[in-house]
């Protein structure tokens, strides 16, 4: 590849994403692809003091700009950092989350101007090239999270809210946002390894 690739994954809390990127990251390098993993907020020196403060129970009183601005600083450091660099190299950059999670998470869940999140967040200049949403109904994928973060322990309605922001963007994209609805460990994986092979026009596994 000449030039690299960006994959994100998106979904709700308990959908599963951590097991289904591992899957889809060996399926890339065993077909050859130099992959680089990263994820939101974090990834980065600055990145990681940041997300201790985002995920800390201590901080419930946050404030809603506060919180999405600590994101955006973490994105804008993790973009200089690593991804533009490792896209540059030709390679795969995957990336837990991008700018679709704050806008369904900072923009649907906590109420915030969704167009006011999506000109600060365009100082990236940069796109998923694919993004894979995870979907589960928020009750169920609540169900399945044991040591709850701070994020993870607001209330059910924002996390339904969340969810609806991320179909309502597979909806205004969905040549880039492909949805696979996450069930068994193995099905969601086999469904995943068909995009990507769509996507990077590789032939079909037997």
């Amino acid at each position: 590849m000449k030039k690299g690739k960006f994959i994100s994954f998106e979904g709700v809390e308990g959908s599963g994403k951590s097991t289904q990127m591992k899957l889809a990251i060996k399926f890339l390098e065993k077909k050859g692809f130099p992959v680089v993993f990263v994820y939101e907020p974090g990834s980065t020196a600055i990145g990681e003091e940041i997300r201790k403060v985002l995920l800390d129970p201590a901080y419930k009183k946050i404030d809603n700009y506060c919180e999405l601005f600590l994101f955006i600083a973490s994105r804008a450091q993790l973009i200089k950092q690593t991804i533009e660099p490792e896209l540059a190299k030709g390679k795969i950059v995957v990336s837990d989350r991008f700018t679709d999670a704050t806008i369904c998470y900072q923009g649907y869940g906590s109420g915030l101007d969704i167009d006011f999140i999506k000109r600060v967040n365009s100082f990236a200049k940069l796109k998923p090239d694919l993004t894979i949403l995870l979907d589960i109904n928020a009750v169920k994928g609540l169900q399945r999270v044991k040591q709850k973060d701070r994020i993870e322990q607001k209330c059910l309605a924002y996390h339904q809210r969340v969810r609806e922001g991320y179909l309502k963007l597979t909806a205004e994209e969905p040549e880039r946002i492909k949805i696979v609805e996450a069930e068994g460990v193995k099905e969601t994986a086999e469904k995943i390894r068909k995009l990507l092979e769509r996507f990077l026009g590789l032939q079909p596994m037997l």
